[in-house]
């Protein structure tokens, strides 16, 4: 079905057209008349799937022309990113009528928006803390006609839903409410049944389901020799852009240096760069003036690039959703990508995570003519044994403590968390340090004999307690006497 058929306005298709679009993808075939019906609407399908064009095409429709009684339409999004995607969207959309679009965000100075809204605009794309901010200031949302929450599972995970809750009390009753995600996980049935009044629910494939269009493996490797095969996988690689994920802001940071002084044009985005930073990062990577970006998870559900061929984990993340997420960052609108994953031996129990999540296993591939390091395999965790579970247990126990006072127990200390993390120096330091301290080493007697009594909570008194005129005159100095 084309979209002409859909009941879109002459001049939102103008727009589809001069967009480039040619036929609705399945969320968009659903959606659209579900939206022009006016009905709620709880839409969810797998990323790069056109979810953005599913709502914002009826809403542009539906909106006609400007209006300069206030703002209309309200789109709530968890990150700056993906708050300035979509009103790009709306704006190249719209480009054919005079609707007005407008991106709130924090990150920069509040001058251009404020002017902006009190020019009046009809479409307002915004993260919830800067909204917050200007609803402070007057802003009033008593014009708002249909409220949209994209991406509502990562605002849920990053603590959003307070500050959602308090602007969608302050919307009208009387208004649209859609929900679009890329996930539904059920904390967002409490969200729903408080905004929503009998949705229309929408799914197009599975949830947990990565594109069918990404080809997906796993590289195991040493830890030490991660950067060695990326750099491998990229000199092997016919690419045209490159998304790579780091767990940590550091990391990419790291990550991005060592790809700099390999020759590499590399671009850098995490919530530590300054705004204007990250929108040159974002445009330098759309324009190919940096054919590498490296990226946090800021990232998974922030970039809507066209033509990112190969999405890189350099370090696998620890929530399964988040794989599914990164990897949509590749094969969007249906074309094709790839996306390669580096597992070390600490990273297999998040791997099986992950493939019991999308329920499937994923390929072990190796790059011919590396230089291996060995790779030692990791049994699986007991799951009633957490990292660093014996170092935990021994801390705690009546054997840590034997010997009195905190060099035993340091002493096991030691040695638990070199057990559980394989560090077998630091455990043997720990264990010379408990079990072997020269008497005159020792703590002072003071402080070893307040910390067994504080620990074991014994009633026994130690022999070489300390008198009690010492005791108070310890109290004493605590109570600044």
């Amino acid at each position: 079905m084309p979209f002409k058929a859909l009941g879109l306005s002459p001049n939102i298709l103008r727009g589809v057209q001069a967009m480039g679009y040619t036929d609705p993808t399945p969320i968009q075939l659903r959606a659209i008349p579900t939206v022009l019906a006016g009905k709620d609407l709880i839409g969810s399908a797998q990323t790069g799937t056109g979810k953005t064009a599913a709502f914002a095409l009826p809403l542009l429709t539906k909106l006609g022309q400007h209006s300069p009684r206030g703002p209309r339409v309200l789109i709530l999004e968890p990150t700056r990113e993906l708050a300035a995607q979509v009103e790009t969207s709306f704006r190249d959309l719209a480009r054919f009528t005079d609707i007005r679009p407008l991106v709130v965000h924090g990150g920069v100075g509040y001058g251009h928006q404020r002017s902006e809204l009190r020019k009046g605009v009809d479409v307002i794309a915004a993260t919830p803390g800067r909204l917050l901010d200007f609803m402070k200031e007057g802003l009033k949302l008593d014009t708002i006609e249909v409220l949209v929450l994209d991406e509502v599972d990562r605002m849920l995970d990053m603590g959003f839903l307070p500050d959602v809750k308090r602007i969608i009390l302050a919307c009208p009753d009387a208004r649209q409410t859609l929900f679009f995600s890329a996930t539904v996980p059920p904390e967002i049935a409490a969200v729903a049944a408080f905004a929503l009044r009998d949705p229309v629910r929408i799914e197009v494939g599975a949830n947990r389901t990565t594109a069918q269009t990404v080809a997906h493996a796993m590289y195991p490797v040493a830890q030490v020799q991660k950067f060695e095969l990326l750099l491998a996988l990229l000199e092997r690689t016919e690419f045209d852009s490159v998304l790579i994920f780091s767990r940590t802001k550091h990391g990419a940071d790291r990550i991005a240096r060592r790809l700099k002084a390999a020759n590499h044009a590399v671009a850098v985005l995490h919530s530590n760069r300054s705004q204007n930073q990250r929108v040159e990062a974002l445009e330098g990577f759309k324009s190919g003036r940096y054919e590498v970006m490296v990226a946090t998870d800021i990232a998974a559900r922030g970039i809507d690039v066209a033509g990112i061929s190969h999405v890189i984990n350099y370090d696998v993340p620890k929530n399964p959703e988040d794989y599914v997420h990164r990897i949509g960052r590749t094969g969007r609108a249906q074309a094709v990508g790839d996306a390669f994953t580096l597992m070390a031996p600490e990273d297999e129990g998040d791997v099986r995570d992950i493939e019991r999540f999308i329920g499937k296993p994923i390929e072990r591939l190796k790059i011919e003519g590396f230089n291996y390091a060995p790779y030692e395999a990791r049994p699986p965790r007991p799951e009633h044994q957490g990292a660093g579970g014996q170092g935990r247990f021994a801390r705690g126990s009546q054997h840590g403590r034997h010997g009195g006072g905190r060099s035993g127990g340091g002493g096991h200390q030691g040695g638990g968390r070199g057990q559980s993390h394989g560090g077998h120096g630091r455990s043997a330091q720990g264990q010379s340090q408990g079990g072997s301290r020269p008497a005159q080493a020792q703590p002072k007697p003071k402080k070893q004999h307040f910390g067994t009594a504080r620990h074991e909570g014994t009633g026994a008194q130690p022999a070489s307690q300390p008198p009690k005129s010492i005791v108070r005159g310890f109290l004493s100095r605590l109570r600044g006497r």
